[in-house]
């Protein structure tokens, strides 16, 4: 489908310490999003850097980028119809505490600051991100039979 879009997704250290990276899959299966890439590893505070570049100039950039890297991470790639747009509703506000029930932050998070998920917020930040984490060969393309009950 040609207006098929992608996301970035991660579930950050403190969302993988938590167990909830299953009940995060979940939650975008249902939805009927396409995961295409995943991995899960400890990346360096210099690859987080890049990463959170957009935010060098914030007073909370070298501790977000240090909590980061202190654990273990499950970056992913989704796909589907505007799923930047999706996922962002999905997520709920950065700030828990002003996040709706049902979304993922609105449901499991308590603190900003470890609030166990990164989206992308536009699809240029996502081809950024999606270009820094992975390599052209680590995507999966498949045909999911749930897509004619997904799309016209």
């Amino acid at each position: 489908m040609a207006d098929m879009e992608r996301t970035f997704i991660a579930v950050k250290p403190d969302g993988v310490q938590r167990g909830l990276c299953g009940e995060i899959i979940k939650r975008f299966e249902h939805r009927g999003f396409k995961l295409i890439a995943a991995k899960f590893l400890q990346a360096s505070e210099d690859h987080l850097k890049k990463h959170y570049l957009d935010l060098k100039d914030m007073p909370f950039y070298a501790g977000l980028c240090k909590y980061m890297s202190s654990g273990p991470i499950l970056a992913m790639v989704w796909e589907g119809q505007n799923i930047v747009k999706l996922v962002r509703m999905m997520l709920g506000e950065t700030d828990p505490a002003e996040s709706k029930p049902g979304s993922i932050r609105g449901d499991l998070c308590i603190n900003i600051s470890r609030n166990i998920i990164h989206g992308s917020d536009t699809l240029a930040s996502a081809k950024t991100e999606i270009e820094l984490w992975f390599k052209p060969e680590e995507f999966v393309s498949y045909t999911q039979c749930s897509t004619p009950f997904l799309y016209e």
